[in-house]
């Protein structure tokens, strides 16, 4: 899949509330009710991921889950990564 460009990938964080770009990456960091709430929504995220073949790192601390996409293959920030993002908003 073919790398973002740096305008595209501005354009498209412009759509997702939250979401930033650090280097070759996208991240958030959700706050949630409390830990079996964040475990659950980990697991929701978790089912997304397989699903799009696609694994994100999930850092979860309590009561807040980080999620971090890039699309390793490719070294960078592809569609991929904009379409799993799009998806766990979803399920937030």
């Amino acid at each position: 899949m073919p790398l973002l460009s740096d305008e595209d990938i501005k354009d498209k964080l412009g759509g997702l509330e939250g979401w930033e770009r650090v280097d070759e990456q996208i991240t958030k960091t959700y706050k949630l009710k409390n830990y079996i709430e964040s475990v659950g929504f980990v697991n929701k995220v978790a089912l997304l991921a397989e699903r799009a073949d696609h694994h994100p790192d999930i850092t979860l601390q309590y009561n807040k889950v980080t999620i971090t996409l890039t699309t390793h293959s490719d070294g960078g920030i592809t569609e991929k990564d904009f379409s799993l993002a799009r998806e766990i908003e979803g399920v937030f």
